[in-house]
């Protein structure tokens, strides 16, 4: 199991006019010392808003297969207390973003999860560079290993089928591989999502809106939604080795009492998600694929998503790819397809940033145009959602965004502000300074107020 590698999700440039300049206030902000790094403190999980019988099917599904689709004949967890250590070289802020998120396994999954420096931890935690990881798995980010300690003994395992998830009877020894050179969202994105599918289910549904158990990564942290799903994993009445049979009879009940608030919300299950429109989107997200491969597999994607039917998060979601991979040539085009994925989210999602994701593409052409007061309005709702769901990378990406609206304004105080108090969460969501700096000179380079610098 592992989180793919989506080039594009914050990427703006393609609106960018190819001006160069640029106010003096924006120079300054990019010579200064940049401020600390910042980081969430109190996590604000919304609980989940679906039905338990819809949630029961999300639970099944995610249990008993794999992401490739294959049908798993058992449950696989670890009974009894679960140890966790860390190895190889723990990036600066991994170690408390570690110990926030344990803190929320205990007390909101209800799952007994400790860490330790013991050789024999049920699951160890490898800090390794990006090009270890690709070496070894050349499409991931970072991922998760049955039966192993370590990357080294990955191949083996891989060959042997100790590696093999749907050969798995029970849980006793786990290794997850994690980025120690990303940014620090990146390694604590990845924390999140490899130690959920170390303790729980396997699988990835592109139908949840509410989860990271979605190959879209539109949830960067776990959600309640996700904490629910584990909780139920370990509660109990359940145990290692149980069919799906077992567990359906069983699953009804142990969500009636841990999740009341859902026996009392109306059943409205999405229609399953078909392989074809799952390719197409991996192929048009992926490595290895050309730019007009890529265009064309989105293309595939939205009319697989209109000829099903959909509504939901899913059709959104392929307008807002087909809309990043054709901005590069077709700017009209690409901000129809962005305005079509923020009419679908505002109706059909109200469970996560989904719409602050299409705001930085909507805001970004709003400001090119030097209609400030525009993106003033797409933007300022979706902070708090940015805030809330923990994205830094997303936050500062919507505050630079408003601060340069802010400026064409004539708020220049107000907007040097803003943009200073962006660089931490910067900081956070892209890593090094170079990238961050980087980052401010592309969004500034929105405005046309540089073409009169």
């Amino acid at each position: 199991m592992f989180r793919f590698l989506l080039p594009f999700v914050f990427l703006v440039s393609a609106c960018a006019p190819a001006w160069e300049g640029g106010s003096t206030t924006r120079a300054a902000v990019s010579e200064v010392t940049l401020p600390p790094v910042k980081a969430f403190s109190t996590p604000r999980p919304l609980p989940p808003g679906r039905s338990n019988r819809d949630i029961a099917r999300d639970f099944l599904d995610l249990s008993f297969e794999l992401e490739s689709g294959r049908k798993l004949a058992r449950m696989t967890r670890f009974e009894g207390p679960i140890t966790l250590r860390v190895t190889g070289t723990p990036p600066a802020g991994m170690m408390s973003d570690l110990r926030a998120l344990l803190t929320r396994l205990r007390t909101e999954a209800r799952i007994n999860i400790t860490q330790t420096t013991s050789a024999t931890a049920n699951i160890t935690i490898q800090a390794v560079s990006r090009k270890d990881i690709r070496k070894a798995l050349p499409q991931a980010a970072c991922f998760v290993v049955p039966n192993i300690s370590a990357l080294n003994q990955y191949r083996g395992a891989r060959r042997s089928g100790a590696a093999n998830w749907a050969l798995l009877e029970n849980r006793r020894k786990i290794a997850i591989f994690l980025p120690n050179d990303a940014s620090p969202q990146e390694t604590r994105d990845c924390l999140h999502e490899e130690l959920a599918q170390a303790l729980g289910p396997l699988n990835d549904l592109y139908r949840l809106p509410d989860s990271v158990f979605n190959d879209d990564n539109i949830h960067a942290v776990l959600t309640g939604f996700d904490m629910l799903v584990l909780r139920a994993y370990y509660d109990p009445s359940l145990t290692n080795g149980m069919t799906r049979a077992e567990v359906a009879q069983r699953l009804p009940a142990i969500l009636a009492r841990i999740n009341p608030r859902g026996e009392r919300l109306s059943s409205n299950p999405l229609p399953a998600t078909p392989r074809s429109w799952i390719e197409a989107v991996q192929t048009a997200l992926g490595p290895g694929t050309s730019q007009i491969g890529r265009r064309l597999a989105a293309q595939e994607a939205l009319k697989i998503a209109q000829k099903e039917g959909w509504r939901d998060h899913r059709l959104g979601f392929s307008h807002y790819a087909l809309g990043r991979l054709i901005q590069g040539q077709d700017l009209s085009q690409a901000f129809f397809h962005f305005a079509e994925a923020d009419r679908v989210y505002r109706t059909a999602d109200p469970f996560g940033p989904h719409r602050a994701y299409v705001s930085t593409q909507l805001a970004a052409y709003a400001i090119s145009a030097g209609q400030s007061r525009e993106a003033l309005n797409i933007l300022s709702p979706q902070l708090p959602k940015a805030a809330q769901f923990e994205n830094a990378a997303l936050l500062s990406t919507l505050m630079l965004l408003k601060a340069e609206a802010l400026e064409m304004e004539g708020k220049l105080e107000e907007a040097g502000q803003l943009r200073l108090d962006s660089l931490g969460w910067a900081r956070y969501g892209f890593g090094p300074d170079w990238a961050v700096r980087a980052k401010l000179r592309e969004i500034a380079s929105l405005s046309p107020i540089k073409g009169r610098s």
